[in-house]
């Protein structure tokens, strides 16, 4: 009786040691998650400086978050967090579905360059096409695919503004804001979402907002935001023409 006694009080002390251990490097173990399957759906770098989430509540900061742009692109980078709120679940960090309660990012920057038809965005989210439609092949083939699942139970991007970074504004410097953004309720189903899809779903929402806020700015700047404007449309006719003459050879 002893004995099993012993075993039971030596596997409680373990649990604990285990829980404790967890949970002092709950932030190092997001941030790593993130580190390292970022770059993979973005296909480009992807930083944080660090990740200060609270054990026994969850909740905490993401604080020097900084999304890379594709290769061909001058600017440092595509997208800049100063600082992001986030409140998981502790308890599930570990498991097959993290259960995020909240982010709310405030005043985060981003780049935009090339122009409004090609850009570093767009080239973005292409990626991330490529990535979730990857998953979705290896899904059907029978693997399992990303193993973790998420959850996440409300989004919030304010305050955001784009600097455009145009060849055809002949060097001018252009900031505009966009309007903030609110998701809800993603991944709320047994199955939840893959990190793909919701790199997607936040992404594409964002490019969404970017390029009529931009498109609209660059109509008060006169014949210089129109030319871009019109390269935009020139860039699509041209795209469009190629396509054309690629089916009447067929």
């Amino acid at each position: 009786m002893k004995k099993v006694l012993i075993v039971v009080a030596v596997l409680a002390v373990i649990a604990v040691a285990a829980l404790i251990f967890i949970g002092s490097n709950l932030g190092s173990i997001v941030k790593k998650g993130v580190e390292t399957v970022g770059p993979r759906i973005t296909g480009t770098t992807l930083t944080i400086d660090g990740v200060d989430l609270s054990p026994s509540s969850g909740s905490g900061t993401i604080k020097g978050f900084v999304l890379g742009n594709p290769e061909g692109y001058k600017s440092p980078q595509a997208i800049r967090l100063g600082e992001a709120k986030l409140e998981v679940d502790p308890g599930s960090v570990l498991s097959d579905k993290v259960h995020v309660k909240s982010i709310a990012i405030t005043d985060p920057q981003i780049t935009i360059e090339g122009g409004l038809g090609d850009n570093n965005l767009k080239k973005i989210l292409a990626n991330i096409d490529a990535f979730t439609a990857s998953e979705k092949t290896k899904a059907a083939s029978g693997d399992s695919g990303s193993k973790v699942k998420l959850q996440v139970d409300d989004f919030t991007l304010k305050g955001a503004r784009v600097d455009v970074k145009f060849g055809l504004l002949g060097g001018k410097g252009l900031s505009v804001p966009i309007p903030d953004i609110h998701l809800s309720q993603l991944g709320t189903g047994a199955d939840g979402i893959t990190p793909g899809e919701l790199a997607k779903k936040v992404f594409g929402s964002v490019l969404d907002e970017v390029i009529p806020a931009v498109t609209a700015q660059l109509g008060k700047l006169g014949d210089l935001g129109k030319g871009a404007i019109n390269g935009a449309a020139g860039a699509v006719d041209k795209v469009g023409k190629g396509l054309g003459d690629l089916f009447k050879k067929k």
